[in-house]
């Protein structure tokens, strides 16, 4: 009887887990490669890749949006979007998918993104790992203001813009990366090669 329970245990146990979404979290400084290398593991394993920042200026653009000027102006000033409005829109985006496996990229943020999502999601989840892509801060802003150079479309892809967004990084998720790192769930890759270089050590994440 015993063994009996215990078998049914495990398998209620399997079918919660199963029917959790599976995330990796994506962190970096700005420029440092998350899109490239997330576009990469999507084409290579099925990965559905969110970007916060891309559903966050997604929502500022949609018409009669009641978030979009408020959205707008954290873009702008480097700061940090409300946690309610980041993790609905990246719940939305989960549910209207259908699928199970997702990379979420540039989120968690802050301490109080971490705080959000755990109440929002962190029953719904099943977090794998934070993938995190190291890289000094002069690569990135050079490839940020190349891209930005280039046509982005990002607002934010200017040396004023950029000065704000690292102190943010720098003094917010990074001691979300410490957070995750001390439970032993960041997984480290050194961002400064070329994005197939990159890539090769991404794989034998995935793998």
């Amino acid at each position: 009887m015993c063994m009996f329970v215990s078998r049914v245990l495990r398998g209620v146990q399997s079918f919660i887990m199963s029917s959790k979404y599976n995330v990796v979290f994506v962190l970096g400084g700005p420029g440092a490669g998350k899109g490239t290398q997330c576009a990469k593991i999507v084409e290579e394993y099925g990965y559905l890749h969110l970007s916060a920042g891309d559903l966050l200026r997604e929502e500022r653009d949609e018409a009669g949006s009641e978030y979009g000027e408020l959205i707008e102006g954290h873009i702008k000033n480097g700061t940090i979007v409300p946690v309610e409005i980041t993790c609905s829109l990246l719940e939305r985006a989960m549910k209207k998918s259908e699928k199970d496996n997702f990379l979420i990229d540039g989120f968690p943020r802050n301490q109080n993104n971490l705080e959000g999502w755990n109440k929002e999601m962190g029953e719904k989840v099943n977090l794998k790992f934070v993938l995190f892509f190291e890289c000094p801060l002069d690569v990135c802003t050079q490839r940020c203001l190349d891209r930005g150079a280039a046509g982005s479309g990002r607002s934010d892809d200017n040396i004023e813009s950029l000065k704000k967004r690292f102190e943010t990084y720098m003094n917010a998720t990074m001691p979300i990366i410490d957070h995750y790192d001390a439970i032993n769930l960041v997984r480290t890759v050194n961002a400064t090669g070329t994005p197939e270089e990159i890539f090769e050590e991404v794989k034998k994440l995935f793998s």
